[in-house]
């Protein structure tokens, strides 16, 4: 027999870095509320104990959740902070882990259960409590990305949801060439090569060339010279043709013109890209050195950029820099 509900299966869902915020609120007398404050509450200090009920309460959300699948999580964080113009204890619970299914889950168990521990603690001296406002405010990870309360969350929320990138390329040149016989003709826009200049100027590059060429040897050989030899970035970054479709010229065009090859800059495109499709072992992707400038080469299509940028930032390219440069590590 057929129920009227089910577990999702999740088993063909790519492992990433899933991180969920949570808050709730605890409101007692003004009172009891200072008794809390000055850890006087017959059980003693109560926000530690939260805490600690708090970080179980998250670990075991699978426990009380019937569809909630268990997770090892990375991380989980209970932070109680008083707020004395309300008689109340706002709390907020931090949860990370990589896994294939979201935290947020045990985000809300966390802070559940750390407010019922502020309940139960509380209770023998003021009866007349309130537990209220619990709610998911952020979330990040799998296809959704980035979700934050349409109400708002604070600049703290954001920046942990949501971090700025690290400036790891301040003070470096880079190039980005597309290659696209689509969008070099116009059929549709280079939202591959906007996604890199993108990527790279939040991580405080200067992108000082760009070009979108057609699928041809000769000219990606060309444009990827002139380029080295002549402007000389610190990194130029292609996309496009790194497949094995008849127009994919990409690796068999630069190989040839690296000074040196990388070999591990493909290897580490393919075994990370692998987390999200199988299909990520088809790309022949690859890295080098032609003269001053590291040479990478990327997928063609932007999430594919995306995934393939986050493999090789915050570390990997600016550590082949600083080494082509003789800045040390």
């Amino acid at each position: 027999m057929s129920l009227p509900y089910r577990m999702i299966d999740v088993g063909a869902k790519p492992v990433t870095h899933r991180v969920a915020i949570a808050e709730g609120r605890f409101s007692t007398s003004p009172e009891a509320f200072e008794r809390i404050i000055n850890k006087t509450l017959p059980k003693g200090d109560v926000l530690s104990a939260c805490q600690i009920a708090g970080i179980q309460g998250a670990k075991r959300a699978h426990d009380t959740i019937i569809f909630c699948h268990p997770l090892g999580l990375d991380h989980v964080e209970i932070i109680p902070e008083p707020e004395p113009e309300t008689h109340s204890v706002r709390v907020t619970c931090i949860a990370a882990a990589h896994a294939k299914t979201g935290v947020e889950m045990e985000a809300l168990a966390g802070v559940n259960a750390a407010l019922l521990t502020l309940w139960d603690l509380t209770k023998m001296v003021e009866p007349a409590l309130l537990i209220s406002d619990i709610r998911l405010l952020a979330k990040r990870g799998g296809k959704s990305g980035v979700w934050l309360h349409p109400d708002g969350v604070s600049d703290e929320v954001r920046n942990l949801i949501d971090p700025p990138a690290p400036k790891v390329l301040s003070g470096r040149r880079v190039a980005v060439v597309t290659l696209s016989d689509r969008a070099h003709a116009g059929v549709y826009e280079d939202a591959s090569g906007e996604a890199i200049k993108d990527i790279l100027s939040e991580h405080g590059a200067e992108v000082t060339d760009y070009r979108l060429i057609p699928d041809e040897p000769a000219t990606l050989s060309a444009t990827v010279t002139d380029l080295a030899h002549s402007r000389k970035p610190h990194l130029i970054v292609c996309t496009g043709g790194t497949g094995v479709a008849p127009r994919d010229v990409t690796p068999d065009t630069l190989t040839p013109l690296f000074d040196r090859s990388i070999e591990g800059i493909g290897e580490l495109l393919r075994s990370d890209g692998a987390k999200y499709t199988p299909l990520s072992w088809s790309s022949r992707a690859v890295g080098g050195q032609i003269g001053e400038s590291l040479i990478v080469t990327l997928p063609g299509s932007p999430r594919a950029v995306k995934e393939g940028l986050s493999a090789l930032l915050p570390e990997l390219i600016p550590h082949l820099i600083r080494i082509m440069n003789g800045e040390g590590k």
